[in-house]
């Protein structure tokens, strides 16, 4: 009969499975109950992140089986990272979650939905193309065909700083940006125009990888991840404009490069910007993933409190997610509108006439049942640059 290890058995099963290991770090306490969207939501433990982490603790040590019904529970978490923002133990819950779904995807293949948007994000111009016949088909689909807003039109070029630039950085743009946030990047150009910086945009770049990663799909992540470090290898700065990107380019990126949050890139630089008088009143979306893993709020605050005039009014009622979750907008539509209602409600209340969030999957989400523009910060603020640009 063999010896039993140092605590047992179970101990030593627990300790030889990475996803088991992350697991136990969680003692059960319950604080992250508060801060979870789909537990305020559901009100059920197994829509918890303490009732996730006791799921795939007993899959790995095949406890329990997995059931369609233990499945659900995994799918519907919106991978916003809230717990782990509060959690007095330092449970590594985003990483546990994508060990888990890479898992769960190896025993059960991912819905159609799901595989056509990681298809597309990869091949940069099959979405393209995809998403101008989207554009053209757009006024004839009736609404239940209408899962993202419609696209801008002509996508216009950066703009060419009038003088000599004092620096160069290079821009991220992803995959459904290149087609949305053309409006975006200009505004972006024309801010760090008044800098004395110059934008350059990578070629051969691509998707960052995050809706594969957090579906599982942790090769196809891998392998996009590769792409945007041969792409950006030597560049130094490299800006990112979307909050659920930044990690995944964070962690691609090699030696010689580093990525930046694009806010907290401006708003370090802002004193040498001046900002006209602008007497409005906007509201202000906090993605998830700028509160909880970027950390560029107090940046963003700062740039908007600059502004002379400017009432900014933050959103925060419902369950502390707007319910994009990456493609889940897409996969569970009618359960993501749940999370986005509170929102909108308060925004429509709040007599703001702009919506501003710094997510692009948060603004696309939040633009499909508003009429209202929906921006980026960024876009708003460059609109309220001073013709002068520079304070000098």
């Amino acid at each position: 009969m063999p010896t039993a290890p140092p605590g047992g058995f179970a101990a030593a099963a627990v300790q030889s499975d990475p996803l088991a290991a992350l697991a136990d770090r969680c003692v059960q306490c319950g604080l992250c109950l508060p801060a979870c969207p789909t537990y305020g939501h559901d009100r059920l433990e197994a829509e918890s992140p303490r009732g996730r982490i006791a799921l795939a603790r007993a899959w790995a040590l095949d406890t329990i089986p997995a059931t369609a019904a233990s499945d659900t529970h995994l799918d519907h978490c919106l991978g916003c990272r809230s717990c782990e923002a509060v959690c007095p133990a330092g449970v590594e819950y985003g990483r546990l979650l994508v060990a888990a779904r890479s898992r769960q995807r190896e025993r059960r293949p991912a819905g159609w939905r799901q595989r056509l948007v990681e298809r597309l994000a990869a091949r940069p111009r099959a979405l393209a193309a995809g998403l101008a016949v989207y554009r053209a088909a757009y006024p004839l689909l009736p609404a239940a065909a209408r899962p993202l807003p419609r696209p801008p039109g002509r996508v216009r070029a950066l703009p060419r700083r009038a003088g000599a630039s004092t620096a160069r950085v290079s821009l991220f743009v992803g995959c459904v940006a290149g087609a949305y946030e053309a409006p975006l990047r200009a505004a972006l150009a024309r801010l760090c125009g008044g800098l004395g910086i110059e934008l350059d945009i990578a070629a051969d770049q691509g998707c960052c990888g995050a809706l594969h990663e957090h579906a599982g799909d942790t090769a196809a992540a891998a392998a996009l991840a590769a792409r945007n470090r041969a792409a950006f290898a030597g560049r130094g700065t490299v800006l990112s404009l979307a909050s659920g990107c930044h990690d995944s380019l964070r962690r691609a990126l090699g030696d010689g490069a580093h990525a930046t949050d694009a806010l907290a890139f401006v708003a370090e630089r802002a004193g040498a910007l001046r900002w006209r008088r602008t007497p409005q009143r906007v509201a202000l979306h906090l993605p998830c993933t700028q509160r909880n893993v970027v950390k560029s709020v107090p940046a963003l605050r700062r740039l908007l409190a600059a502004v002379p005039g400017l009432e900014v009014i933050e959103l925060d009622a419902g369950f502390g997610c707007c319910g994009a979750s990456g493609t889940q907008m897409l996969t569970e539509p009618a359960r993501a509108a749940e999370y986005r209602a509170p929102l909108l409600a308060q925004f429509e209340r709040s007599g703001a006439t702009r919506l501003l969030s710094a997510n692009v999957g948060c603004r696309l989400h939040l633009a499909n049942a508003t009429a209202a523009p929906v921006l980026h910060p960024l876009e708003f603020l460059a609109e309220c640059l001073d013709d002068g640009s520079a304070a000098g």
